[in-house]
């Protein structure tokens, strides 16, 4: 589990769900209280901007379908005050939230590779190729049926 502390909220990671709360009188006058939680699934990009030494930077999560505000010139950094899926820092805070956007970002790869879609291939799928497998005489009737049960035991 990650957790930083920024400037208008923190944020929470735990492998599958970026979550952003927010609390006290910053929170109130920008976004508002409360929290939100983004399946990891549904992050789309990881907006990054550094914190110098008169700016605060931000991270910002996009969400598939979210409707994105573009920032006028030398405003992202107001703009992000006002969207609920941004957090600002300092530079204090920077190196922690460096290693929150590493973190999410391998967790959105891990995601997305092809093991993943693999994992998830249906038991319909997976029995048809036993079936094959046992036509073609590569299996037997006792293994197909062994190996039938597993898969619709899961």
């Amino acid at each position: 589990m990650i957790e930083v502390k920024g400037h208008n909220g923190q944020i929470s990671f735990d492998g599958q769900y970026v979550t952003i709360t927010r609390r006290g009188f910053l929170a109130r006058t920008s976004v508002g209280k409360g929290e939100k939680r983004i399946h990891i699934s549904q992050i789309s990009s990881v907006q990054w901007k550094p914190a110098g030494p008169f700016a605060n930077g931000f991270i910002a999560f996009s969400a598939a379908g979210g409707n994105e505000r573009r920032s006028k010139f030398g405003s992202q950094t107001t703009s992000a005050i006002h969207d609920e899926n941004s957090v600002l820092f300092t530079t204090r805070q920077k190196t922690a939230f460096e290693d929150l956007r590493k973190a999410v970002e391998a967790a959105i790869a891990a995601h997305h590779t092809p093991a993943a879609a693999a994992a998830s291939a249906s038991v319909a799928d997976e029995l048809t190729k036993l079936a094959a497998l046992r036509d073609q005489g590569a299996i037997t009737e006792a293994e197909y049926q062994q190996q039938k049960q597993r898969l619709l035991d899961r």
